[in-house]
């Protein structure tokens, strides 16, 4: 595919280069087009060797090629991160005083925009309008991560991490719609990882979940409007989602608690993590070791189903109104196969849609990619074709909109 990084003149140009990376070590013909003031900030060498591709800020560099209109026409996707202040305000008013301006205008590909710039100037109402703007002729605007600023500041407008763009960049590649702007106003908990049940201080039971599935559907539904919170458990090495409030829980039992705290007034709840069903009865005080008192077995005690609780607690009117989505992740056997199961499951549990995944052989668990199967309570199957977590996120929300209205 052909890429289009625009880089604009914010201190976060660095992340660019990771950025640009990214979509040459997949495959991607990249070309960078940063503005005369990002090239304060990162040289112009520098974005040459990542991309191999020549860069130019002005639109009379290459004239016979015509780059200014040419490069935008060609594109498969154009990427602007960061995305400053100014450099909105001119994209959105229309301006083509520059190369990067220009390609704009003459694109027709999906455009994203990822903001990066102080609180105070996110927040301006010219900001916030230039946003809508750009939204409204059909550009994505990703919400920005909050955290360290330039100098001692903190705050929302920091530029999300470059993993992050890039998952939202290959999701638009896969499907251009993924990203409406469906789920303003709404609130949607999202649990995701596995639950680590603790045996002694050192060793506990837990599962194969890497909370990757929960978090693309924390990230989606966030870029799509949701306020969102995150309750993750087990997953060690993810970066929390832009725009999401991240909970951290271990055990099933915490999670269970926090998904009854923060359901309470939700639109949703999205049950994507895998929790323990069984914790062991008694936990050591001290490491278990070998010898003459090590345990020939441990015996287990029943986790609640925080699932069917959330259905249960709907029906006698305390979450009235909640949207409620599960996951299961299935195996086949000898009284049938993972569609069975999974029916079976659905009409156990009474939530509005179950999510099922096949797992075994590298699927589903510790993977970037993912398919399975939506099953709804009015009996409805669609089958979740093979691609990233994020795009079964995006196909999912979905499927959620209609029960939200």
């Amino acid at each position: 595919m052909r890429i289009v990084v625009g880089v604009g003149g914010g201190i976060a140009a660095y992340k660019a280069c990771s950025l640009v990376r990214k979509f040459t070590e997949t495959g991607h013909d990249v070309r960078v087009i940063p503005t005369e003031s990002a090239l304060q900030f990162v040289g112009k060498a520098t974005f040459e060797a990542l991309s191999g591709n020549p860069v130019h800020t002005g639109v009379f560099a290459d004239v016979p090629e015509v780059p200014h209109v040419r490069i935008g026409q060609e594109a498969d996707l154009v990427v602007i991160a960061p995305a400053t202040a100014d450099l909105m305000a001119r994209a959105a008013s229309g301006r083509a005083d520059d190369l990067l301006t220009a390609t704009l205008l003459t694109a027709r590909c999906p455009v994203l925009f990822a903001p990066a710039m102080h609180t105070e100037m996110w927040e301006h109402p010219a900001t916030i309008a230039n946003v809508a703007t750009l939204r409204a002729h059909g550009s994505t605007v990703m919400e920005p991560a909050s955290g360290r600023l330039t100098g001692a500041d903190t705050g929302p407008g920091r530029l999300p991490e470059p993993e992050e763009i890039f998952a939202l960049a290959s999701l638009l590649l896969e499907r251009p719609d993924a990203l409406p702007r469906d789920l303003e106003g709404r609130r949607i908990v999202v649990s995701a990882g596995g639950t680590r049940e603790p045996l002694d201080p050192v060793r506990f039971l837990g599962n194969r979940s890497s909370g990757k599935q929960g978090y693309a559907m924390a990230r989606v539904a966030a870029q799509r409007g949701a306020q969102v919170t995150l309750i993750a458990g087990n997953t060690i090495g993810l970066e929390p989602p832009a725009a999401v409030e991240v909970v951290h829980v271990t055990t099933a039992e915490q999670m269970g608690t926090a998904v009854d705290k923060h359901s309470a007034g939700a639109d949703a709840v999205v049950m994507a993590a895998a929790v323990a069903d069984f914790r062991p009865a008694n936990v050591a005080a001290a490491k278990i070791k070998k010898g003459a008192h090590e345990p020939n077995s441990i015996e287990l005690t029943k986790n609640r189903d925080i699932l069917a609780g959330l259905v249960q607690a709907r029906r006698d009117g305390q979450l009235s109104g909640l949207a409620i989505v599960g996951f299961a992740a299935e195996t086949g056997d000898e009284h049938g196969d993972v569609l069975t199961h999974a029916r079976a499951k659905l009409a156990r549990k009474g939530c509005d849609l179950l999510v099922v995944n096949a797992v075994g052989d590298g699927k589903a668990f510790e993977v970037d990619n993912n398919d399975g199967w939506l099953l709804g309570a009015d009996g409805t199957e669609q089958a979740l074709d093979h691609g990233s977590k994020a795009l079964l996120a995006s196909r999912v929300l979905d499927a959620l909109g209609p029960l939200l209205r």
